[in-house]
């Protein structure tokens, strides 16, 4: 029996002298020195890697620890990098007497943490879906030895061929509208087939590499390409990511590097599906079942949910916001689905960036239409045990009520306009109104059109959202009236723009293209974005809001001795606008200039105002 030990033993060692060191693939790609962190989580993939050590003689760079999660194809290894200066160090992967070396470069940061300023109420932000936007680039429109898909722009799930080089070449046409900031929906790459329901992943939410850009959008480089010249037209770039979640066909999903390293791991035999319900998340009586549907359940299928609590997971994902912002260059996060991760996993995630980058910035997903729970989310709160440090919240209360007022007729009571004035009651909860995000629409709502073409509701919707105290978020071609409801599938929401295709019959990024109502709405909203640019009274001006009255709607925002005042008939009869009702705000001052109109209003004597017209005055 002795024998028979020592010879498995003597075969066990033979083998393990002679095993090939294989190192696939190591993320993150390249890192940063001089950030205040200086742990780095190196994640190394290849067969067998498990069973290698890791050693590097470079100056100022330690191997603080290395650990195996589990898989014997995942190595992680966490150096410190504190005192290590930029270039080139060698890494030595070493199983028994075969060593593996691999070059892994540590660069120099482009500018300092402090230096990366965010976007805030000053800025109002373009959201666009990359793939539906405008095709600058045919030849990745097929890509080989991609899972199998179909570039069809017939069909409304399917992908249509949109990429960064499209949006790149109309960099223009958002400057001349008015725009600050852009952000897309998530570019990275998204390795997933078609299923038999033609539907695709051409939103971008199912990601399946987290350090590249999907090559049917462009490459890394295209995307730092556009953020460049984007910045030297003053424009901002906002990211989507997505910690919750991954795609079904990611690498991890097929071989999990840790038992735990999503949650819900026995999907094929337990599968648990999100609720969808985040209240659960913020309940004082929530039941341990309500909550871990909302935060451990898969948002679908096809997205696996990652495991925050795994600190492992979280450092990746910590990590991977961080290169992006030192390599693209992006001035903003958006985090999708923000209240389904795991909430300290996620405060930890944000004061981490906020000590790196004090001047960054970051919306969450935060879709629940109750300002109470909105305002919990935002830094510093006292409404939330856990310190969030998420600066920005997305504001569904604005978007739920504009939505309802727009069908309404606002009374004496509840209807129509009185909504938005009982929803910015609430904002005493918010430790910065300032640094709230409304909206009317986005990718995935219904347009606020809908199937119509309401511009005078339109206008009234954009007069508030550009006015009030708040940072406003428009979706792509509101300025060119398109419309669309999720009735029958998301794609019709998510319209091409028209002009940015091959073969469009119209091209609504040109004056001549546009229909004489498209440039009436166009130059209308454009004007109002000018005015808005650099307008410290509604960046930085105090509001004062008056219950509706007669029908009509005011808001007021003062700043040094100046007043601007929205003003709103919510309904489909013309009304009196009572000018002393509002005397508090213009004292002496004898008239007010609409903005949009260049028409001039006297103060002292009421006015009518026609069916649902929207005012933007400024007092002289």
């Amino acid at each position: 029996m002795k024998k028979i030990l020592a010879s498995l033993f003597l075969l066990l060692a033979v083998t393990t002298v002679g095993a090939q060191v294989n190192v696939d693939k190591i993320e993150p790609t390249n890192w940063f020195v001089g950030m205040k962190n200086p742990s780095l989580q190196l994640m190394v993939y290849g067969d067998g890697i498990a069973s290698a050590d890791v050693t590097t003689d470079y100056a100022g760079v330690k191997v603080d620890s290395i650990v195996r999660p589990g898989s014997d194809n995942y190595l992680l290894v966490y150096l410190n990098i504190k005192d290590a200066k930029p270039g080139k160090m060698t890494l030595k992967f070493a199983n028994g007497r075969k060593t593996k070396k691999v070059s892994y470069e540590l660069r120099e940061r482009e500018m300092a943490g402090s230096e990366r300023v965010g976007f805030d109420i000053t800025d109002v932000l373009y959201m666009l879906m990359p793939d539906r936007f405008a095709d600058g680039d045919e030849s990745n429109n097929q890509i080989k030895g991609m899972n199998k898909y179909t570039c069809n722009r017939n069909e409304p799930s399917l992908r249509h061929g949109g990429d960064l080089e499209g949006i790149r070449q109309h960099l223009d046409y958002f400057t001349e509208l008015g725009v600050t900031a852009l952000w897309f929906t998530p570019v990275l790459e998204n390795n997933s087939p078609d299923d038999s329901n033609m539907q695709s992943t051409y939103h971008g939410y199912a990601t399946t590499d987290y350090y590249n850009v999907d090559p049917r959008f462009g490459t890394n480089a295209d995307y730092k390409r556009l953020a460049d010249e984007a910045h030297a037209k003053g424009i901002k770039i906002v990211m989507d990511m997505i910690f919750n979640h991954c795609g079904e066909y990611h690498p991890w999903l097929k071989d999990m590097p840790s038992k735990d390293w999503f949650n819900e791991p026995d999907y094929k035999n337990n599968y648990l599906q999100t609720s969808y319900k985040l209240t659960p998340v913020m309940d004082p009586y929530a039941s341990k079942i309500d909550l871990r549907e909302t935060v451990d359940g898969w948002f679908v299928p096809s997205m696996p949910d990652l495991n925050q609590k795994n600190t492992h997971v979280m450092r990746y994902l910590i990590q991977n916001s961080k290169w992006w912002i030192e390599t693209v260059g992006i001035d903003g996060i958006r985090m999708d689905t923000y209240p389904y991760a795991d909430a300290k996993a996620m405060s930890d995630w944000m004061k981490e960036l906020d000590e790196e980058y004090p001047n960054f910035n970051v919306v969450g997903e935060t879709w629940v239409t109750e300002p109470a729970y909105t305002a919990s989310w935002q830094k510093d709160s006292p409404l939330n045990h856990i310190n969030s440090y998420l600066k920005t919240v997305m504001d569904f209360s604005f978007y739920d009520k504009m939505n309802m007022a727009k069908n309404e007729e606002t009374d004496g009571w509840w209807g129509g306009y009185n909504r938005l004035y009982n929803s910015f009651v609430y904002d005493y909860l918010y430790v910065n109104p300032s640094s709230v995000m409304a909206f009317i629409e986005n990718h995935d709502t219904d347009r606020f059109l809908g199937n119509g073409n309401d511009v005078p509701a339109l206008r009234q919707a954009l007069s508030l959202l550009l006015t009030t105290r708040r940072i406003p978020q428009l979706y792509y071609g509101t300025e060119v009236l398109m419309n669309g409801t999720k009735s029958k599938t998301d794609g019709n929401v998510r319209k091409d723009f028209p002009g940015g295709f091959k073969g469009d019959a119209k091209n609504a990024f040109t004056e001549e293209g546009r229909t004489a109502e498209q440039n009436e709405m166009f130059g209308w909203l454009s004007k109002v974005l000018h005015w808005r640019k650099g307008n410290d009274v509604i960046t930085k001006g105090t509001m004062t809001q008056f219950t509706p009255y007669n029908g009509i709607y005011v808001i007021a925002r003062r700043y040094n001795g100046k007043t601007v005042m929205t003003v709103l008939n919510g309904t489909t009869k013309p009304a009196k606008f009572s000018v002393k009702r509002y005397k508090e705000l213009y004292g002496c001052c004898a008239k007010a200039v609409d903005v949009t109109s260049g028409k001039t209003y006297s103060l002292a004597e009421d006015f009518e105002m026609t069916p649902r017209q929207s005012l933007i005055l400024e007092l002289q």
